[in-house]
């Protein structure tokens, strides 16, 4: 008989609230806005000697510390093909075809994606985890992450990969 253990972890602490904005396939970009975000995380994987795939009590501030720098940052996709970033000291001025956006630099979070869409948002908050777990719990055998990120009640983006 098979068997397969994991834990799903969706706190309502695992949040931050970013603004943002996408760049559509036709080209159009929506207005910088926010959302008040909410993470959920799933672990898939053996169970370890004492019978639990990943301590709940030690991997909650994990997830907790990477909700929080995402938080109050307006996220900048630096992936994509279409905008043009210049960094200055105190500013980030983002060109986008004839627009110009400049935000205070200590206000703007860079992430290397092509675009910070909640399905591309939740493989990056992955990305995070897995390079922490890795660290901090080194004898765990996990094998399969998945990462939600809502936007909204309802509208939610998902990445499931391999650990």
């Amino acid at each position: 008989m098979s068997r397969s253990f994991s834990i799903e972890v969706a706190k309502d602490y695992f949040n931050f609230a970013s603004a943002h904005f996408l760049i559509f396939s036709n080209g159009q970009r929506e207005p910088l806005h926010g959302h008040n975000y909410q993470v959920s995380v799933v672990m898939e994987g053996e169970l370890d000697p004492a019978g639990v795939v990943l301590d709940f009590i030690s991997f909650k501030p994990l997830v907790k510390r990477i909700c929080d720098g995402l938080d109050h940052r307006t996220l900048i996709q630096t992936a994509s093909p279409v905008i043009t970033l210049r960094q200055r000291p105190h500013e980030i001025e983002l060109r986008y075809k004839q627009q110009k956006i400049i935000l205070p630099r200590q206000d703007v979070l860079l992430l290397p994606l092509i675009n910070t869409s909640t399905e591309l948002l939740a493989e990056y908050v992955a990305g995070q985890i897995r390079r922490r777990v890795r660290r901090n719990f080194p004898k765990s055998q996990i094998r399969y992450l998945e990462v939600g990120v809502e936007e909204a009640r309802g509208q939610r983006g998902f990445f499931r990969g391999e650990f």
